[in-house]
């Protein structure tokens, strides 16, 4: 029997309609993803029999191939950062394309006030300020870039929410802004040599860390706080989140600082895996970051999506951009590839929407 009534006044639910959640399918995109990459791996007559994920020739203690895993992990770590702030902009029926120069502008400045003092004993030959910059206490650099992001952000919010500059030209000229900052910070010099304690930031598996800690702790903001709740009800419907009281402008702003301050967090975390800062860090950055956001689910239109979502989308990326190296596609048509596949996200996306409407 498919109908069963439910409540009163005739009410049927079609059991045959009911959805799996979109991160299942996700979840299922990526299996089928690593099966073909598997599948070529062992067909293709180049690639000699070898293995995308596993090991087959017992260079690790488990069945899986250790090396290509951490690489996959940890060449979205950074990015994921981004795409959880991404994220809720992007459900606020948002988008921002400041964040890729705001990691470069973000890594300089943090970067020129947690230098040491010497270097193999002699002066810090990339010194920015004088001694009263050297050897600060780690905190010092993450507050003074975690200030600047909140304080681009908050420039961001305000063109958007007060002065209704849509979002895109809004975001794209911060986006030269940042640049421009990063390039003039130094007058475009790398600034190297961090203290041990700003290093040990992105050190190893870190940026992981990082990313996973972050993305737990903002699914259980958007999912049970009013915070997370308001978000989703300005990308739904504006004018029926004002009418029902949420101060829309206020949190618009909150919710491009806090993108703004994990892209800024982003910019400490990769500086100090390199252990320098240069101006041209974060290429593409915001767009690798729409892309795992839209991947994951995340309505361009606003109101729906998840950061659970956007953390599978992060992985596929992952798994793409390693699995296209693996297979030994020429770089060219990889950025052709990935703009192929964001471009059929998108189409699934309205497709989506259709569907329910």
């Amino acid at each position: 029997m498919a109908d069963a009534t439910h409540g009163t006044g005739g009410l049927t639910f079609d059991k045959s309609k009911r959805s799996w959640p979109n991160e299942l399918n996700i979840v299922l995109a990526l299996i089928i993803i690593i099966a073909i990459f598997e599948l070529i791996g062992q067909t293709a007559p180049y690639m000699r029999g070898q293995s995308f994920l596993f090991d087959t020739k017992d260079r690790f203690d488990t069945i899986f191939n250790e090396a290509r895993l951490q690489i996959i992990i940890l060449q979205v770590a950074i990015i994921g950062i981004i795409a959880l702030g991404v994220t809720q902009v992007i459900i606020t029926a948002g988008i921002d394309l400041s964040s890729g120069p705001l990691v470069a502008a973000t890594a300089m400045i943090a970067m020129s006030f947690a230098q040491t003092e010497l270097v193999n004993g002699n002066p810090n030959p990339k010194a920015i300020f004088g001694l009263w910059a050297m050897d600060l206490p780690v905190i010092v650099p993450i507050a003074v870039g975690l200030t600047f992001g909140a304080c681009i952000g908050a420039i961001n919010g305000t063109f958007v929410a007060f002065f209704r500059i849509p979002p895109f030209i809004a975001t794209l000229g911060m986006f030269l802004i940042c640049r421009g900052i990063a390039l003039w910070w130094s007058e475009g010099r790398p600034i190297s040599f961090p203290t041990e304690a700003y290093k040990f930031i992105g050190s190893g598996m870190m940026p992981v860390i990082w990313f996973v800690v972050l993305a737990i702790i903002f699914q259980l903001i958007m999912s049970f706080t009013v915070y997370g709740k308001h978000t989703y009800a300005i990308g739904s419907n504006e004018e029926a989140a004002r009418m029902s009281g949420i101060n829309v402008r206020r949190h618009k702003v909150l919710v491009y600082m806090i993108a703004s301050m994990l892209a800024a967090f982003a910019g400490i975390v990769l500086s100090s895996k390199g252990a320098t800062a240069q101006a041209g860090m974060g290429e593409f950055y915001e767009l690798f970051a729409i892309a795992m956001a839209v991947i994951g689910g995340i309505s361009l239109q606003g109101g729906r999506g998840s950061i659970i979502g956007t953390v599978l989308g992060a992985m596929v990326l992952g798994v793409l951009r390693s699995g296209f190296t693996y297979i030994k596609l020429d770089g060219s048509y990889q950025l052709m590839a990935m703009g192929g596949i964001i471009i059929a996200a998108v189409i699934l996306d309205q497709y989506r929407q259709r569907n329910r409407a």
